[in-house]
């Protein structure tokens, strides 16, 4: 397979160059696994802007329990991360720590929370993946921030990766409306992950797919690269995010 065409090289690209798109809210650009569910209950999903208008480049790792309670791991304070948006979906605080991203092969990466997660994430193409990376690169630039077509769009992509209810517009559970980018999409193949000294198990669908107001976590792994638009902020509307926890 073309070395140009693995994920690593895109994300690399992407990292390398990092490149918000056009507007006056709160944007970001950047590499994730979208979401992954484990048989077990567990859910993991991984952001890694290296730009964003509301935060410097920074990486969270979210994780939620088989009760449905949410932690926000980040390298940077929650008004600097993704509980600017998501706070509120739990009580746990925001945490504030090292998080590492090491790629192992050009299809296989891990990531580390020292003394707390190491996680592993085998990803592939698919004919799905492929085909929702050649609509997008198809697309007007206009069309991501149209919502009837994010609509259209979060619909086929639900229905072609098996993944459920697919949002790729709404409102996030702190109130600012979000429009979500996926640009390059490939499946999750296999994974493993170790939290707290527990392994999660296998990665397979939950019983019922977790919803964070609006944003439905996939129900199956998906790994992207994307844009996305947040709201501007506005404390007469909107929940800011909590306290920050810190380790290591």
């Amino acid at each position: 397979m073309n070395k140009t065409h693995t994920p690593h090289d895109a994300v690399k690209a992407v990292l390398d160059n990092p490149v918000l798109p056009d507007g006056d809210d709160e944007r970001f650009a950047g590499f994730g696994v979208m979401g992954l569910p484990f048989e077990s209950g567990h859910y993991l999903a991984l952001r890694q802007f290296p730009t964003a208008s509301f935060a410097p480049a920074y990486l969270s790792v979210w994780h939620r329990d088989p009760a449905g309670n949410w932690t926000f791991y980040a390298t940077t304070p929650a008004e600097q991360s993704c509980a600017r948006y998501f706070s509120s979906a739990t009580d746990n605080d925001a945490v504030q720590c090292d998080i590492e991203i090491d790629w192992i092969t050009p299809w296989w990466f891990r990531v580390t929370i020292p003394g707390l997660l190491a996680w592993s994430v085998h990803m592939k193409s698919t004919f799905a993946s492929r085909m929702l990376t050649r609509i997008a690169g198809r697309l007007p630039e206009s069309a991501w921030t149209n919502r009837s077509m994010l609509g259209v769009i979060g619909r086929t992509a639900g229905l072609t990766l098996g993944a459920g209810d697919i949002r790729l517009s709404g409102a996030a559970p702190n109130g600012q409306h979000f429009m979500v980018a996926p640009r390059k999409v490939w499946a999750v193949s296999a994974s493993r992950a170790v939290l707290r000294g527990q392994d999660l198990g296998p990665i397979g669908r939950l019983a019922e797919q977790a919803k964070l107001a609006d944003f439905r976590p996939p129900q199956s792994g998906i790994c992207v690269i994307g844009t996305g638009h947040f709201e501007n902020f506005d404390e007469s509307a909107h929940i800011r995010a909590g306290d920050t926890a810190l380790i290591g």
